[in-house]
């Protein structure tokens, strides 16, 4: 092992060993003797999953309001994404650049629940709030990634397209976009994937979806119920990635 590489090693089992040290933890409470007890207790208040006979239709309705939020905030997050890359990737001069960046900085440097809860002071209860905060955080991401893209796309078609005589937009959409598409597709997939995770659980801070119907679960100790909103979330991440896998295959493998 080298000098630099000792120093490095040291320097993080320091910082992880201050870390222990600073936060009041009690980890000999994993090794206690009733703590397997316990914790095969909790996990059978949580079967079977059960719900009274007229929630399960709230449950489906739940589902889909998870679902459309995630999929309508990626939509819009591509779209604003885009956007914002365009200036981001150095195409518009540098001022059009540094201001970009700051902006896409600041949308995904807040998170996506701290997002939600501003929403819901903005806009109230409900999916709206969600659909904001997942199209907001996700905008930041995708528009640095959509910008890196545009930066190592070659820019030789577009330049032919202007040579002879179309505008930017034109050379844009019909010299660039189209090298560019596979990736773009493949960014904004998989970020669906995250959003839907995300979505389902924005609901605690009243986003609405899956999430709000198990935060009322749980608040009153209905383990049971709360099982099966947890066993919907699973069913529709699943969904959700078998969705995207099979477009991947379809519009961007190739």
């Amino acid at each position: 092992m080298s000098r630099r590489a000792g120093l490095a090693l040291l320097f993080i089992l320091l910082a992880v060993a201050s870390a222990y040290a600073y936060l009041p933890l009690n980890l000999s409470e994993l090794a206690a003797s009733r703590t397997p007890a316990l914790l095969v207790d909790y996990a059978g208040r949580f079967w079977p999953p059960a719900l009274p006979g007229g929630q399960w239709t709230g449950l489906l309705n739940a589902a889909l309001e998870t679902l459309a939020m995630s999929a309508i905030g990626t939509l819009a997050a591509a779209l604003l994404g885009l956007a914002l890359a365009l200036p981001a990737s150095g195409r518009w001069g540098a001022a059009a650049l540094a201001i970009s960046r700051l902006l896409l900085n600041a949308l995904r440097a807040i998170p996506e629940l701290v997002w939600a809860m501003l929403m819901v002071l903005a806009a109230g209860l409900g999916p709206n709030a969600g659909t904001l905060a997942l199209a907001l955080h996700t905008a930041g991401v995708l528009g640095r990634l959509f910008a890196e893209a545009l930066e190592n796309t070659p820019s030789s078609s577009a330049d032919a397209l202007r040579m002879a005589g179309a505008s930017r937009l034109q050379a844009f959409i019909y010299g660039t976009l189209p090298n560019l598409w596979p990736q773009l597709l493949a960014y904004t997939l998989y970020r669906w994937e995250n959003n839907i995770r995300m979505a389902s659980v924005l609901g605690f801070v009243g986003a609405g979806g899956l999430g709000q119907m198990l935060y009322v679960h749980l608040s009153l100790f209905q383990e049971s119920h709360a099982s099966a909103v947890i066993l919907a979330m699973l069913l529709l991440v699943i969904g959700v990635d078998g969705l995207s896998q099979w477009l991947r295959q379809r519009w961007v493998v190739r």
